[in-house]
């Protein structure tokens, strides 16, 4: 060891020895582009591990660990998080993005079918009489009234003008007289194929029809994809604040490819079924890709012949937007309607059973086709009948369809899952690889609708999470569907089976926070084979995260409905601060 003596011959001070070894650490550490520090991170890794700083560069992570991290990095930008969490970012797997035409009302806005009026006597002087008026969102149950609008409502608002307004969920749509008249329903007209027409005491339509919203939605002009743009842009912003950093859009098509390469036409004024295309979808993330969540976006089954000229499947694309599955294609109705296709008659509805969409023969051609051409599936079945039919139909095409034609693992899977079915078809998934993809949220928001329509085993039983899981060993995902839009609401439903009264439903169906905040992050990318790049917190992963204001491994269950989001990130980069949480550069 040298001595302070010898030290000092050299030139050297025992000062100036600390400052040369302070500043070769200085030179060690390695370059970072931002530091989170000072915090309790979930990984929700394998072990659910807990650390407290997390190191990112070019977009990725590079260290998770304690807070010795800060030595260790030196960083473009730190966030000191003073024992906040932090988490993975949420992934959503169906969400419905939209944007706002002029002609719509601000749903939201409404609290009461008489701020639903007011709404439309200001967009009936807008627009001039004659014009027609639609919305979206409203929910009986979060109505001052606790009812459904009814044609009369509508009228008192805007009897020269022709309104439609859909039901959250988007299965059913009350239209005033006007509508009704220019759709050409009156009390004789039979119900539609796959849909209902209701009717008043009198046998009068009251306006409220059930899943097929075209009779009405096809009569209205449609708005330009120039006029819709910039609120698609705006809503898949809007999610970001919620925390969700990765999502699957449920309502994409390729209606405006080239014909003869899946289009139906070159035109593109053509008025689509679905208003956000693949093309479209392309567009935007090719302007702002980088300030958005990532996507993965659903295909509406558009028929044998087109798929096949589809020059691309599922998984094309990248990081930030690729193909997702053939979906959502409804096999069913929802409970939004209500004609979800059950097993039993609906309650006080003897012989009712919901409706289904296809014959076996038609949902098979679908399934088999779309396995012949590399695609996942990911069908809307929301009634235990209707699951019943897709796993059959899905079990038949993964055990028949050539296996070059599909990846070793096709992670097929079924949207919604709401009526749990008989033990035999949850083995028949087991057997086959058939995954779920829930919304646990249903529980929470669609009680009154459960309860009004379903019998007593089916109300405890729906959206069931541990039987499918535990029992039967099925993989889950969450998401939304827009009911609402809101990790939050996932949480609390699925670890207190909670309606909104309050009532518990089925508790032995919960999961604990840990589980349901895994199947809101780790699990998702399962379902777009991204499980090695996001979802959990990791060196090598995507730089995906989130900031929260509360822990929701330790605050009280209702307490995850208020719980903020301070901070999202996507790619390494900030793109969300919650008002008043701005952090230091």
């Amino acid at each position: 060891m040298m001595s302070r003596k010898t030290t000092a011959r050299h030139g050297l001070s025992v000062f100036g020895v600390s400052m040369i070894l302070g500043s070769a650490a200085v030179m060690a550490a390695e370059p970072a582009d931002l530091l989170l520090v000072q915090g309790k991170v979930l990984t929700v890794d394998s072990s659910f591990s807990i650390a407290s700083a997390v190191a990112i560069k070019d977009g990725r992570i590079v260290a998770v660990g304690g807070d010795d991290l800060a030595a260790k990095y030196t960083a473009k930008q730190t966030v000191d998080l003073k024992g906040r969490v932090a988490m993975p970012g949420f992934m959503d797997t169906h969400i419905h993005m939209g944007g706002q035409p002029k002609r719509a009302i601000d749903m939201p806005k409404a609290h009461s079918i008489a701020d639903i009026q007011t709404l439309i006597r200001q967009k009936a002087k807008e627009l001039g009489p004659g014009e027609w008026i639609t919305g979206y969102g409203w929910d009986e149950f979060q109505l001052k009234e606790q009812r459904v609008p009814h044609k009369e409502d509508l009228d008192k608002a805007a009897p020269n003008n022709p309104v439609v307004l859909t039901r959250a969920g988007a299965h059913s749509a009350v239209g005033n007289s006007m509508a009704l008249k220019l759709a050409g329903i009156t009390r004789t007209t039979e119900d539609p194929s796959t849909g209902l027409i209701e009717h008043d005491d009198k046998g009068e339509p009251n306006g409220v029809i059930r899943e097929r919203t075209d009779l009405y939605s096809k009569l209205v002009p449609p708005a330009s994809w120039e006029e819709l743009r910039p609120g698609y842009v705006q809503s898949f912003r809007s999610v970001l604040k919620l925390g969700i950093t990765s999502m699957m859009e449920a309502s994409g098509t390729i209606d405006d490819e080239p014909v003869g390469k899946g289009g139906v036409s070159g035109d593109s004024g053509y008025p689509l079924a679905l208003p956000l295309t693949w093309k479209r979808a392309q567009s935007i993330f090719k302007q702002y890709g980088s300030e958005l969540p990532r996507v993965a976006l659903y295909i509406n089954y558009p028929g044998p012949e087109r798929l096949k000229q589809f020059p691309h499947h599922t998984g094309y694309g990248d990081d930030r937007l690729r193909i997702g599955p053939i979906g959502e294609s409804a096999v069913d109705g929802g409970f939004t309607g209500p004609t979800a296709w059950t097993l039993a008659d609906y309650k006080g509805q003897p012989g009712f059973r919901g409706k289904g969409r296809y014959t076996d023969e038609q949902l098979q051609e679908m399934t088999d086709t779309a396995g012949k051409l590399g695609w996942q599936m990911g069908l809307h079945a929301i009634g235990d009948a209707a699951i019943v039919q897709t796993v059959n139909a899905y079990a038949k095409s993964l055990a028949t369809v050539p296996k070059s034609a599909l990846p070793a693992d096709p992670r097929w899977f079924t949207d919604h899952f709401t009526i749990m079915p008989p033990d035999a078809t949850m083995k028949k998934m087991a057997d086959s690889g058939i995954r779920i993809a829930q919304q646990p949220n249903f529980t929470y928001t669609l009680e009154g609708r459960y309860v009004e329509t379903m019998d007593d085993w089916r109300v405890e039983h729906n959206n069931s999470i541990a039987t499918p899981m535990k029992k039967f060993g099925l993989f889950m995902a969450f998401g939304s569907d827009n009911l609402p839009i809101d990790p939050r609401v996932g949480l609390y439903a699925a670890v207190t089976r909670k309606g909104l009264t309050g009532k518990v439903y089925g508790p032995e169906e919960a999961v604990s926070i840990q589980e349901a905040i895994r199947l809101y992050t780790a699990n998702p990318p399962y379902l777009t084979w991204e499980e090695k790049q996001k979802g959990t917190l990791e060196a090598g992963k995507l730089a995906d995260l989130i900031v929260l204001d509360s822990d929701p491994l330790t605050i009280a269950p209702e307490k995850l409905l208020t719980m903020n989001v301070d901070i999202t990130v996507v790619g390494g980069k900030i793109v969300y601060r919650r008002q008043g949480h701005e952090e230091k550069k």
